[in-house]
């Protein structure tokens, strides 16, 4: 029996092995080849490693000061004596760990590199080196270093679900599924892997395996509370409003990430700027800004260079409602790392939150700059440029999202938006047209092509009939917006009887629901339906869809 159950294991490892080197690009088999120029720093002087120089310790506690000179001090003797050995590998290891739980991340990185080339056969000098780039908002540059560490350990799920993390974060779920079905098979009961499964489903317009895998995250965790916006699009993409409005109400900021005893262990060190850090994050992704807030302030008292720290922080004092300091916190982040996009980004998104659209698109502007892979940058630099009326300016944005992701059906609903208000209604339809064959479960763009063919002002877009074949299937549960809609197409077509009727109703339901000015608004297209006469306005000048405004809670979080 025993024996049987060690062949089991044995024959698991070399699956798991087999899938990630699968999975692994080629490069990950030589990972200084496929490093930056910048993580292959100047050779030493003697040996081939790196420089590290020890960062300014001066606010650092009297303990940790004199802890790490004299093991740097150490470490730098050893190796000017010519010494190339697996222990100088761990020695450097040691002093990256309480380099970077002491938050002097640039050290600490330049540490792990030379423990990794002393010691090739240890996965957590390339998994901790990655952590330091990623709390630095270089995600993109930490992902080689995860590849290398699963090519050492293939079956270490947290390094496993970092790495699909980070590929998820670059726009590239694709790259990202055999990493978090390999670490839900070494651990099903993982809520960081299910939710990274719904997360490459959501992309993949896959609404249903998207929703069973938020559905198990949430079953098993009911306080994993960042689970629900993502499990509410996905609801909203099967059709299903009323489930994804209840999730929406639940919905807090972040992701959901893996127990993780590498990063623990920092701990083992002291409280530490990572190891609060690490605490805030989990806090901030169970909704608990105040107590994340309380972790960060923590961490900054330790290292208040650490632009990571200073980013969360002003995400958790937002969601608490104390914009001001908030925005303070975003500026330090940016002052101590001006190309930080994420900063940028994040910043953006609260400064259009409180009415101040030029600020937030200069900042929408800089992190794509900075990052022009940062898709959502660049989605909140094309939805600011149509808000604050620079449409022309906003179509390339779109396009380039579109190019880059073609899942990304926000943008193509604002090209095609910006097309309408710009009058260009032919090209608005071929958008329209196109997102519909791209996104055939998203009812918006049928809704929003109908419109278009019941109301366009140009007589070579508009196609009556066929939009009453759009709309009729979306009645059923559409709301106010629906109900409109078939008031124009049935006019459109010469009903303008039934147009009435439709349009008394989409009144009545306005002043249902409080909007009493929403309903003296479209008491002007009921007027013209008694005269019989069509609709020539698609969308009025200050409808909300041409005013698109992006939720904090949808900004990353966790470095």
């Amino acid at each position: 029996m025993d024996h049987a159950h060690g062949r089991d294991r044995a024959v698991s490892a070399r699956l798991v092995r087999v899938l990630v080197t699968l999975a692994l690009p080629i490069c990950a088999a030589a990972a200084v080849a496929c490093t930056s120029p910048r993580d292959t720093a100047p050779a030493g002087e003697t040996i081939g490693l790196v420089p590290v120089a020890l960062p300014d310790l001066s606010r650092a506690e009297a303990s940790l000061q004199r802890d790490l000179r004299e093991r740097h001090a150490a470490i730098a003797a050893r190796a000017q004596g010519g010494e190339a050995s697996q222990d100088l590998g761990a020695a450097y290891g040691d002093l990256g760990s309480r380099l970077m739980a002491a938050g002097f991340l640039d050290a600490a990185g330049s540490a792990f590199l030379n423990a990794q080339a002393l010691a090739p056969d240890d996965m957590r000098w390339p998994y901790l080196r990655a952590h330091a780039l990623r709390l630095q908002g270089e995600s993109a540059r930490a992902i080689p270093f995860f590849e290398r560490a699963l090519q050492i350990q293939p079956d270490d799920v947290p390094a496993l679900i970092w790495l699909a993390t980070s590929h998820i974060d670059q726009g590239e779920p694709e790259a990202a599924e055999p990493f978090l079905v390999t670490a839900l098979m070494l651990q099903p009961d993982s809520l960081a892997a299910l939710f990274g499964l719904g997360r490459v489903a959501l992309t993949r317009r896959d609404y249903q395996r998207a929703v069973d895998h938020f559905e198990k995250a949430l079953a098993l965790d009911p306080r994993a509370a960042a689970v629900h916006y993502p499990l509410a699009m996905a609801y909203r993409g099967l059709g299903d409003g009323d489930k994804a409005d209840a999730h929406l109400r639940l919905r807090a900021p972040g992701a959901l990430t893996p127990p993780d005893p590498h990063l623990e262990q920092l701990g083992d060190f002291a409280r530490t700027a990572t190891s609060y850090e690490i605490d805030g994050v989990r806090a901030l992704d169970a909704g608990r800004w105040n107590d994340a807030a309380a972790h960060f302030r923590k961490g900054i008292a330790i290292a208040p260079a650490t632009p990571s720290l200073r980013l969360n922080l002003g995400t958790a004092l937002a969601l608490a409602g104390d914009e001001r300091a908030a925005l303070e916190q975003f500026d330090e982040a940016i002052r101590l790392s001006p190309g930080y996009a994420r900063a940028h980004y994040t910043s953006g998104i609260l400064l259009e939150s409180i009415g101040r659209d030029q600020e937030a698109l200069d900042r929408f502007a800089a992190a794509v700059r900075f990052d022009s892979t940062l898709l959502a940058a660049r989605l909140g630099l094309a939805d600011a440029l149509r808000r604050t009326g620079r449409l022309d300016a906003s179509l390339a944005h779109y396009q380039e999202i579109v190019r880059i992701d073609p899942a990304a059906s926000q943008a193509r609903f604002g090209h095609a938006m910006a097309l309408v208000r710009l009058g260009r209604y032919q090209e608005a339809r071929a958008v329209l047209v196109e997102a519909m064959t791209a996104h055939p479960d998203q009812p918006g763009f049928a809704h929003a092509f109908a419109r278009l063919l019941a109301s366009a002002p140009d007589e070579r877009v508009r196609d009556g009939r066929r939009a009453l074949a759009l709309v009729q299937p979306l009645v059923q549960g559409g709301g106010i917006a629906v109900a409109e809609t078939m008031a124009m197409a049935q006019a459109e077509t010469g009903n303008y009887e039934e147009a009435a009727a439709w349009q008394r109703d989409a009144i009545a339901a306005a002043r249902e629901s409080g909007r009493a000015d929403l309903a003296r608004q479209m008491a002007d297209n009921l007027t013209l339906y008694e005269r019989g006469q069509p609709c020539r306005t698609p969308w009025r000048d200050d409808d909300p869809v041409h005013f698109p405004r992006t939720s904090l809670d949808r900004a990353p979080q966790g470095g």
